[in-house]
């Protein structure tokens, strides 16, 4: 069985990160395999799904949460587009948010399912905590297929350009409350 909490620790000592970790996910986040929320400095992992993923998979996510605590906290070690990004969430259905200050600020924005899907996929910060964790596990347990396979899953077939995403952020600014 996999000590998630090692690997989480010894992460956190590296790059001197003081985040709480929760098994309890956030309202409206129950069916995912995690999240990271700056307002509160958590790290919340969903672990029934992680307690019988196998251990690859398990580590990517866990990798994949934790590079995003560090492009929230540590945002200068990042370029701008991920600097930028990290402060939104684009959810399947069209729920976006947007990081205000300490608050997510909601809205609900109306269109295909594909194309937030993909908007989603194709943030900047997404894509570098996919390439991170794809990255480190790889170092940590080999490149097999079933790894290529889950990093492949996450990685848009058309990614949306930057300026598509830079209209859907101006969006999401004009339609928070």
């Amino acid at each position: 069985m996999l000590d998630i909490k090692i690997y989480f620790e010894r992460y956190c000592r590296k790059y001197d990160l003081d985040i709480a970790l929760s098994w309890e996910m956030p309202e409206g986040y129950e069916t995912a395999f995690g999240s990271f929320d700056p307002t509160c400095h958590t790290l919340f992992l969903n672990k029934s799904p992680l307690q019988s993923a196998p251990e690859q998979e398990a580590l990517f996510y866990l990798y994949h949460e934790l590079r995003h605590a560090l492009q929230y906290l540590c945002p200068e070690r990042f370029d701008q587009q991920i600097q930028t990004s990290r402060f939104y969430v684009i959810l399947y259905n069209g729920v976006c948010y947007k990081l205000v200050v300490d608050a997510w600020k909601m809205c609900v924005l109306s269109g295909d399912t594909e194309y937030f899907k993909a908007a989603y996929l194709s943030l900047p910060y997404e894509r570098d905590a996919n390439d991170y964790a794809y990255q480190t596990v790889r170092k940590l347990r080999g490149d097999t297929a079933e790894l290529r396979e889950l990093v492949s899953a996450w990685t848009p077939a058309a990614p949306l350009p930057p300026e598509e995403l830079e209209r859907l952020f101006c969006l999401i600014d004009t339609s928070i409350r």
